[in-house]
């Protein structure tokens, strides 16, 4: 189940697999994160973190780090596509020597052409 991170997955079966969305501030969204959420993550959960710039990826650090992220759930970063060079985002990650994931927006690369 992936979820945007602002709505209670305290009903959700334990068996789900959940992606929850923590929403980043150039979003617009990140106001709207239901942070007792992380609580219920566990190894099988991922985070996702959708990073548009430095001060997004800054954010995402603080909270890693003092939520204890990757030590609830796998933790996937991934570059707003085009905004932000995934190259870029992947230098940040390596020196600040995160145990994340890489990801890319898919969705946006193969289509691309659409708009």
């Amino acid at each position: 189940l992936e979820t945007s991170g602002a709505i209670p997955t305290d009903c959700v079966d334990e068996r789900v697999r959940v992606v929850l969305d923590i929403k980043c501030p150039s979003s617009g969204m990140s106001d709207h994160i239901y942070w007792p959420n992380l609580s219920r993550l566990g190894p099988n959960d991922e985070v996702k973190m959708v990073v548009a710039d430095r001060d997004d990826y800054l954010w995402a650090l603080e909270r890693i780090r003092n939520l204890e992220l990757t030590e609830r759930a796998d933790v996937t970063l991934s570059p707003v596509t085009p905004q932000l060079d995934p190259q870029e985002l992947a230098r940040w990650i390596l020196e600040d020597r995160l145990p994340v994931r890489l990801g890319l927006q898919l969705h946006k690369i193969a289509w691309s052409d659409l708009g």
